[in-house]
């Protein structure tokens, strides 16, 4: 039995999203008269609160032409100091748009306001001018932390004060919302712009909706068209991304609750430290290498990453039963008194 703990983006389309996507009603979005796409890009608005939206391939794309709809080459944009926008898209600020990246150093991913204005560069004959901040919640490589909604209006206050944009990598947005007892809109409520992931633990095949005010959207989607995002019968796609967003979004409680519950059972384990989650991403500290544990899990059929040499990361998601999660612990006692005799 296979147990994949390496992302939420495993995750498969339920059966209900099959069949919506067997019977979806197309057009071509490129051309305008998609009824499926208009119609997730409608819900989204109404369960965001923001006033347009456009359905793109991926939440990296959702980011980058926002990035491009807000700056112009030369400008500054405040990151923080391991956001997924800086690590893990490539230099697509750089390449795509010609924005300069300053990042802002964090406790676990979480900016204190106060630095920020101590980032912020005003436009000289010298030195850039900030015009964007990128926030992400919840935080990938703090290990699905989460952004309280007090930061959230101080960064809303810093913005305004210096007349910037606030985008947002909502990629486990959703997760922030559940974990806190909010609604998507009051999360997103301090943000310009939000790009929201439906493949991720809302299990839609592919997928990101960007939302925001109608100007951003409308040059968003010139820059979708840019870089090769416009699709055609993307309704098929879409299709499932409705379901999603109508049935997918509470049940990502039982994702946190299974990856507290595995973290309390892996910090009894010698040679383990987990941290302790906020929702559905775990991340273990190995006292052995990383490379080890994941090698010798993988050979159990249980799959995580190394995200550092001495860190792990696991990741629940639909996909993963309180049974599997079970026989997960069972193998990472197993795989520690091993890599314990083996060091003796």
């Amino acid at each position: 039995m296979k147990i994949d703990l390496r992302s939420d983006t495993v995750t498969k389309p339920t059966q209900a999203m099959k069949d919506a996507m067997m019977k979806a009603e197309l057009g071509d979005d490129v051309l305008g008269d998609e009824p499926t796409v208009q119609a997730l890009e409608s819900l989204a608005c109404q369960l965001t609160g923001k006033e347009a939206a456009v359905f793109v391939p991926s939440g990296t794309m959702g980011n980058q032409i926002a990035i491009a709809a807000y700056t112009q080459p030369g400008d500054s944009v405040l990151v923080e100091d391991e956001a997924h926008i800086l690590y893990y898209e490539c230099g697509a600020p750089a390449v795509l748009n010609g924005v300069t990246l300053r990042s802002v150093p964090s406790q676990r991913g979480v900016i204190d306001p106060e630095i920020l204005p101590k980032r912020c560069l005003t436009r000289s004959d010298h030195t850039p001018g900030t015009t964007l901040l990128c926030l992400e919640n919840t935080h990938n490589r703090a290990g699905g932390v989460v952004t309280n909604q007090e930061h959230m209006m101080a960064y809303r206050d810093f913005a305004d004060a210096k007349g910037i944009s606030i985008h947002l990598d909502g990629a486990r947005a959703f997760h922030a919302a559940i974990a806190q007892g909010l609604t998507i809109r009051e999360v997103l409520n301090p943000v310009d712009s939000a790009s929201l992931c439906l493949s991720k633990g809302l299990c839609a095949p592919v997928g990101s909706v960007l939302v925001g005010s109608g100007e951003l959207i409308s040059a968003a989607r010139r820059w979708r068209k840019r870089l090769g995002g416009g699709m055609r019968q993307s309704g098929i796609l879409a299709a499932a991304g409705i379901v999603a967003l109508e049935t997918m979004i509470d049940r990502l409680a039982d994702d946190h609750a299974l990856c507290r519950w595995f973290g309390e059972e892996l910090s009894k384990l010698p040679g383990l430290t987990p941290s302790t989650p906020e929702t559905n991403i775990l991340m273990v500290q190995t006292q052995a290498p990383a490379s080890l544990w994941q090698e010798a899990l993988c050979q159990h059929d249980l799959h995580c990453f190394e995200i550092d040499p001495y860190r792990l990361r696991f990741v629940f998601h639909n996909d993963v039963s309180c049974g599997q999660t079970e026989r997960a612990v069972e193998i990472v006692t197993h795989v520690s008194q091993t890599l314990a005799t083996a060091s003796a």
